[in-house]
């Protein structure tokens, strides 16, 4: 069965002390769900984008570490799911009931897997 990311987004200042006990326990009705039915393979919340590192390979061979995300941008990802579903359209409704419980957008993304290469 295919895998799917189900990811949510944050505005780049968010703030996690503003989600509530109601939120707290819709996103974990989410999840009790999601492993009810088999679907859940993993989930995460994200540390703030602000305390990420990014790695860069540079012309030189050598390798750039900077602070912060890897790209400026207004919002990043939160949290995520991966999950195994049927199909697109059932990993969309999982991805409907998650917008709902996390107040925030949501994005669904293909995982593309290719087992390894066996040895010789």
């Amino acid at each position: 069965m295919p895998h799917y990311l189900v990811a949510i987004h944050h505005p780049d200042d968010y703030d996690p002390s503003t989600e509530d006990e109601a939120m707290i326990e819709e996103i974990s009705s989410l999840n009790r769900e999601m492993i009810a039915a088999g679907v859940r393979r993993f989930a995460g919340g994200l540390g703030p984008a602000g305390q990420a590192s990014s790695l860069c390979a540079q012309p030189d061979g050598t390798v750039l570490l900077t602070d912060g995300p890897y790209l400026e941008a207004k919002e990043h990802v939160g949290g995520f799911w991966i999950l195994e579903t049927a199909d697109r359209d059932e990993a969309l409704a999982w991805a409907r009931k998650a917008v709902t419980a996390c107040r925030a957008p949501v994005e669904v993304r293909d995982i593309f897997h290719k087992p390894a290469a066996a040895k010789d």
